[in-house]
Formats: C-alpha cells, structure tokens, sequence
C-alpha cells in the first residue's frame, strides 16, 4: 500500500457496484466516506453558520484559495493562525488551488508555465498565482487537504487545447509537490483529459506514480452531457488508486452523488445546497420542491415529515413560502440548512447501506425520486403537469451543476454559457463593457424627448440573455432618473432556442419578463412603463436582413453559436457587411470570441479591434470598432491588438476566415499589415 498522511482504508464494498465506504484521518477529525463537503469560498457557507453546519454532520467545508488569498490575505491567516481559528470551525477544511475560478471567472486573466496573471476583482491588482503561491497561500491558510494548481478546459474543448492544458497540469502538479515540503498537510492531485478516455488514462497513471494523498477528478461538469460525465467517472474511478480517496470536483446533484459513488468516488462538493436554496428550491424524500410555488401558500405542513433537520421540526411550509416570496434571508438560511442535512442524510445512509450489504436496493430506489420534482406537494393530490421537452428543433437544454439552463445546438454539442449562468455573462461581457448605463443616462436639464435612443443590435438571439441584460439595466437607470430611448434590434433565423428556454423557464429566470412573449408572438415589444423602450425581431439570415433594418446601430452584440456550428456569421464577408451596415457611425461590436480567424476578418473589413474581457473559457474576449469611434475618443479605453498579436497571427495555422482561398492569403495578409491600426 502507498503511503498517504489521511490513513485511508476501505471499510466496505458493495456487491454489484464500485461503491465502497471508507474512513481516513486528517489533522482535525476523523471522516467516513462517502461523503459530501459544503462549499464555503470565502471561508464562510452561505447563510449558515459553523455551529449549525457541524450539528447537520459536515465532516469537511471546502474554501477557496483564489478568493481568499485576495480577501483577507495570507497575512491575516497568519496572524489569526490558520482558518479553523478564523471561522471558528474545528473539523476539517478542504482548500481549491483556485484553478477553476481563474478559469471561470469573467476577469483578466492568461495561462503561463508560470501560472495564472489574473486582475484581482478586488482592487484591480494584476496578481501572478503560480503552483507555488497556490501552495504557500493554502499551507498560511492552514486547511487539512490541499489542492494542486491545475488548468481547467472546457469538458467539450478540442484534443490540442485538453493535450496542452494536462501536460501543463503535470508539470505544476510536481511543483506543488515541491513546494508543500514537509507540510503535514495532505494533499490531492487533479486528473484531467476533458473527455478523451487516453487522456483520462495517462493522467491516472501519471500522477498516481507522484506522493499524493489522494486524487480528484477535474474537468467535468463544465459542459459535457450528464451521461458523458457519468462514463467519464466511470472509467476514471476505476483507474484510480483503491487505497486512496477519489474526490468529484464541483458535482452535484443528489442524483449525480448518487451515480458517482455507484462508480466508486468518495468525496464530493457543490455549491447547489445553499445556490438553490436562496431561490426556494429543497430537495426532500418526495423529490424536488419548489417553495415559491402558490400551493404552499396555505401549507400548515412540516417540508419534509420525513426529516429530522430543524428547519423541518419547527417550521412550516407555509411560512418558508412566505419567506422566500419575500426573499428574507432567514429562507434562504432555513432551506440551505435544509439541504444540505438532506446531503448529509443520504451520504449517511448510502454508507449504511454499503456496510450492510444493501446499496444496489437504496441506489434502484432513491435514483427513482431524487431528479423528480414536486411529487407531492404535501397539501393535496393534484394533476401533475407532464415536464416540458428539454428538445426543440436543432437544440437542447443543457443544465449546468450550479443549477443554470444553457441551450445546447444538438448536432454540434456546442453549448453557450456552458460554464457561466447565461445572464451573468451577458451583464458582464456585454452591459457592463459596453458601459450601458452610463451611455442610457441623461444629465443635467436634457430632455429626454430630443435626445436620440439608443440602438443596440443582438446579432443572434439565442435565449435572449444579452438582449434582457440590456433591457434590464435600462429598467433599472430609468427608474432612478432621466434617460434617453433604447431600442434594442434582435437578429434571429432559428426562434426554438428561445421558444425552448421559454418552455423550460425555471432553468432561465431571467426570461420571467413580458418582452420574449411578445417578441415570439408579434415579433415586437415596447414597454407601457418605459415608453421608450422599444425591442424588435428582424428575422432570417443577418447578412441580408441587416442591409433593410430601420435603424442603424449604436452598439453591436455579436453573439451567434461559433464558427463550428454557424460559420456564416464569422467569414470576412459576413464582417464586411457589418461594417458597412455601420454607415460611417460611433460603432462598438462586442464579441465573446477571441478566434484568431474572426479577429483577422474584422481588421480586414475595416474594423479596429482590442481585447475584451475574459469570458468562462477563453482569457480574453474581442472588441471591434469603426473609425469613426476611433475619431470621437469612444474606443480610448479600449487595448488595441498590436505588433505582438500581429506576430502570432503571422505564425498561425487558423490566420484566415474560411471564406478567404489559400490563394490568395498574400493579399489578405497585406490588408492586415497594411492596417492603420498596426501603422506606428
């Protein structure tokens, strides 16, 4: 047996499946396995505090070192003397390296053999967290199991992109080795591979050979279909040491719990106890509830007869729908703590049942009712509504393990917002860039009336998130105080992404407005509040609807499914087009691409072009703009590409749009160097 500082050994295994229970120690509490951690980021789970946690059987908090290492600070962790002492929590604490949030996060950031440069959210700092910060920042904060530096890629990312980002998660793996030293906290190495089986493999083997105290798997639940995630599991649990712990990073549902340990993991997290707790959702013996539903209005009934948590003991339904239609936190308080006993009570008795010899009767009966939703709404029999499709046309819906709805294009498996809930992304890297709100707003004694509205143009609608992100901030600037028209023009040829995420709104809540339905059934919207707010549908293919669009634009959302899977919309053609629609205007085109390919056809259609922010996979974003934004100062803030990027671009085998022949790459190569913006 390979030596480990946890002291792991294997208590039981279930007949019939990879289910195993198991105990190790750490330097603060014995644990027994399978267990699920809360995940407490800034050294605090939401809404809950320490004593009510440790009654509910947490054996292990999970916190995060990204966060933390920027608030408070190592220093503050070295003065106090570690985390436990901090938060007041004497059991144990598990510590990301904060590869996932560097990741994740819509913040500068780049990938070096170094490590992550990232922007702090903070204070703005440009902060280097390298293999060995990552490890001294989690030996000052003092947490029981630490997690090595890795590189996370999207599950669906290509073969060269998982091929670069596991090498480089090796290579940091043996420096975070190094720099742990003679710590006597354990530490857990990552496998990764995304979705390639020989990847997943080599990985196994590799890091299995290097003194770690246990191994997680990375890289899933970050855009892969639940039955890829499951196969995937399966197949690396089995590679992975048996003496050792195996760790499911960021999963999940109890039904996904459930599934990983019948394909033999020990350990989990995820934020959705607490997440889906603050919007009203618990998850009971009877499946799923949704506490913001009417039926509980009059419930004078425990939430769960069949829990002993104390939420269940003295609170009604009725009152914790109040709560929640009132968003008190005490409901969100009250239900997290719900949830996560509910966790805690099936790890529980999903161990029992390992050591009894029982497991494969729980796993075919639980699995029957932990994805259902609303079984029994305790009050009365009523006629359950059939759910609705999760498929239209050319898509699906995706749910993510925070608890977020994307829409998937199902020939591609290309998926949108795979990593990010949809509207946060969209305030991020298109509202808040486009500085929408400051644009929005009147000073002084302007009259609204004269002044001009503003035009955004949604180039592919999607499910509408960028479009009601704008509309949203417009809402909420015209509540507070004087601001011109907007008039927002969305571009769509294909209206069942949005009719899908209609159908399935409890997965996309920020479509509960009244615009989409207007928008799908008369092609318009205009606001009886905001007068002039005003959203329009043109449909069809862009590239000719565009050219007849009533009102030329302001901004540009540039947002279709990318080149894989709409290659159209991202040929020089398509761009010149567009710049040409701009008819010599202040025009800014934002775009969460960072393609070599899009960014090249851009400068050649006569666009200027910077970096944008980061979006959930890619370090960088893209910003084009005319000249006349260049002329009147608006694209002052923005970074231009320059000759740094003009030299890769030259060294690339992805230089030229699809749409431009080999032959005549010299020419188009020309009209690149030959930019103003590449002039000085």
């Amino acid at each position: 047996m390979s030596h480990s500082r946890l002291n792991f050994r294997i208590d039981a295994e279930a007949a019939g499946s990879r289910a195993r229970a198991a105990t190790f120690k750490t330097l603060h509490n014995e644990v027994l396995t399978p267990l699920f951690m809360p995940v407490g980021t800034q050294a605090s789970v939401k809404a809950q505090p320490p004593e009510a946690l440790a009654a509910s059987g947490s054996q292990i908090l999970l916190a995060n070192t990204y966060h933390l290492l920027l608030r408070p600070g190592v220093e503050v962790f070295r003065s106090v003397g570690g985390i436990h002492k901090f938060m007041t929590w004497d059991r144990s604490v598990l510590t990301d390296s904060g590869g996932y949030q560097i990741f994740s996060l819509p913040h500068s950031r780049s990938i070096t053999e170094e490590g992550a440069v990232f922007q702090s959210y903070i204070d703005g700092r440009t902060i280097l967290l390298s293999p060995k910060v990552s490890i001294e920042t989690q030996m000052a904060i003092g947490s029981d199991i630490m997690m090595v530096l890795d590189q996370c890629v999207p599950s669906t990312a290509d073969r060269e992109t998982v091929r670069a980002a596991l090498d480089l998660t090796h290579r940091w793996a043996a420096l975070s080795l190094e720099a742990r030293g003679d710590s006597p906290q354990s530490m857990f190495g990552i496998v990764q591979g995304a979705l390639f089986p020989d990847l997943r493999r080599e990985s196994v083997d590799h890091l299995s050979g290097l003194p770690f105290d246990g191994l997680a798997i990375g890289g899933l639940a970050v855009g892969e279909a639940k039955a890829e995630r499951e196969d995937m599991c399966e197949l690396t649990a089995a590679l992975m040491p048996r003496d050792k712990p195996r760790y499911l990073m960021g999963v999940g549902t109890p039904l996904d719990i459930l599934e990983a340990v019948h394909r033999g993991v020990d350990m989990f997290d995820c934020i959705i106890p607490t997440q889906l707790a603050q919007r009203g959702g618990v998850f009971t013996s009877r499946g799923y509830v949704q506490l913001r539903r009417g039926v509980h209005k009059f419930a004078d009934i425990p939430l769960d007869p069949k829990c002993a948590c104390p939420t269940c003991a003295r609170y009604s339904r009725a009152y914790l729908h109040h709560l929640t239609k009132s968003s008190e936190p005490l409901g969100w308080q009250l239900l997290g703590l719900h949830n996560i006993h509910f966790y805690h009570q099936l790890m529980r008795d999903i161990r029992a049942s390992i050591l009894d010899g029982t497991f494969m009767s729980l796993y075919a009966e639980r699995r029957e009712f932990l994805d259902e939703h609303d079984l029994d709404n305790g009050v009365a029999k009523v006629k359950v509504r059939p759910a609705p499709p999760m498929k239209r046309g050319a898509y699906e819906v995706h749910v993510a393990a925070g608890g977020f709805g994307s829409i998937r294009h199902v020939e591609s498996g290309e998926t949108m917002h795979a990593h990010t809930s949809p509207i946060e992304e969209a305030r991020t890297l298109y509202v808040e860039q486009a500085q929408l709100r400051e644009r929005v707003r009147l000073s002084g004694n302007a009259n609204p009336d004269e002044a001009a509205p503003l035009v955004i143009w949604d180039v592919g609608l999607g499910a509408a998130a960028n479009a009601l992100a704008a509309i949203h901030c417009y809402q909420e600037e015209a509540e507070g105080g004087a601001v011109r028209g907007l008039r927002m023009v969305s571009f769509e040829n294909d209206l069942d992404a949005l009719r899908l995420a209609c159908q399935n709104i409890r997965h996309f809540p920020y479509l509960r407005h009244g615009g989409p339905g207007g928008l799908l059934e008369r092609g318009a919207w205009h606001s009886k509040k905001f007068p002039r707010l005003h959203w329009n549908l043109v449909g069809g293919d862009f590239r000719e609807s565009m050219q007849s669009a009533a009102h030329p634009p302001d901004l540009i959302f540039y947002d279709p499914f990318s080149s894989r899977t709409n290659g159209f919309a991202w040929t020089l053609e398509s761009f010149r087009r567009l710049f040409a629609a701009c008819e010599d205007r202040d025009v800014e085109v934002f775009t969460y691409t960072a393609s070599t390919a899009a960014r090249a056809a851009m400068l050649a259609a006569g666009f200027y072009v910077a970096r944008g922010r980061a979006t959930d996979v890619k370090s960088e974003s893209t910003i084009a703009f005319t000249p006349a934004a260049l002329k009147q100062g608006t694209a002052a803030r923005h970074a231009l590409l320059g000759a740094g990027w003009l030299g890769r671009w030259k060294r690339s085998h992805a230089r030229l749009p699809s749409d431009v022949p080999e032959s005549e790459s010299e020419a188009f190569e020309r009209s690149i160097t030959g930019h103003p913006q590449f002039a000085n």
